[in-house]
């Protein structure tokens, strides 16, 4: 275990592995590891194609979702940021924006627009757009453009891809949808938690419903808690999970029509979790509970 952050993969502009091991990267994640990924950039080429400026920057997102997918393929979603204009300020539109990044280097993004604008077309397949402003953007598909949540998958040849996990977390708890323990002791969460440990949740198959059939591809998604509670009589822990990106599980993972939403999640140690989830093209919640096979994890 350790509270400082690594380096496990490079790619080169190309998406090429030049250092690093993918394996290692999946072994981190499938171990609880924060991830964040790095990358650079010139103001001209990715900012402003108008100006003459062909400073470098620097760029580190924090990835506070991220999935496991097939138990061999990585991705992270930003799950807190809003559109950033550099060097200025924000965006034009009230926005979220959902950045998805693989550990391949193929990236996405969803956008649900929050400022009430009156959408203007239907959900669905979108024309993918040429950008000659910006010849390192490579749009591969798009969706919904002329709905309150287009998305798109693309690759931006970006001078390179670095991937940092920090490996601070412990599991202490998996169990099934039943609550059926299959190792750990809710004992250890609960003296972690009682001690002031931070807690993530790692769920299997939270996405799955997104095909109708409760199955599609194996995957985890693992997402940080917030407020914790824990009922002594009953012995049973629940945990108020941070904002989730739900999209439909693939490798490369990316977003489509109707394939993602947003929200958030009230797990419990008996494997129900309560769903508050956000649809993207009306901002309108709804409420329903599952259950699934969670692993639980405390920091070190």
């Amino acid at each position: 275990m350790s509270d400082r952050w690594q380096c496990v993969l490079t790619l080169d502009s190309s998406r090429h592995v030049t250092s690093g091991n993918e394996d290692v990267l999946v072994s981190a994640i499938r171990a609880g590891a924060d991830l964040r990924v790095g990358t650079a950039f010139r103001h001209n080429e990715h900012i402003d194609p108008s100006s003459s400026s062909t400073e470098l920057i620097r760029e580190v997102m924090d990835f506070r979702i991220a999935y496991l997918i097939q138990d061999r393929f990585v991705a992270g979603i930003e799950n807190l940021r809003m559109p950033v204009q550099l060097p200025g300020g924000f965006g034009p539109r009230e926005s979220m924006s959902f950045f998805l990044y693989n550990q391949d280097g193929h990236q996405a993004i969803a956008r649900p627009f929050l400022d009430g604008q009156p959408a203007s077309g239907e959900p669905g397949p979108a024309s993918i757009d040429e950008w000659p402003d910006f010849p390192k953007y490579h749009e591969l598909t798009s969706f919904d453009a002329e709905t309150n949540a287009p998305s798109s998958t693309f690759v931006y040849d970006f001078e390179y891809f670095r991937y940092f996990v920090r490996q601070s977390w412990r599991e202490v708890l998996s169990h099934n949808e039943t609550g059926q323990v299959v190792s750990g002791d809710v004992k250890d969460l609960v003296s972690a938690f009682e001690q002031g440990a931070e807690i993530k949740v790692a769920i299997r198959g939270l996405c799955s419903d997104f095909d109708g059939t409760e199955s599609g591809i194996d995957h985890e998604v693992f997402i940080h808690a917030g407020a914790c509670y824990f009922y002594t009589d009953q012995a049973l822990f629940i945990a108020s999970l941070h904002p989730v990106v739900r999209t439909c599980p693939s490798i490369p993972l990316g977003y489509q029509s109707r394939g993602w939403d947003f929200g958030w999640l009230m797990p419990r140690t008996d494997g129900h979790v309560a769903r508050w989830l956000c649809d993207p093209y009306t901002l309108k919640f709804h409420r329903d509970e599952r259950r699934y096979a969670i692993r639980w994890f405390v920091s070190e």
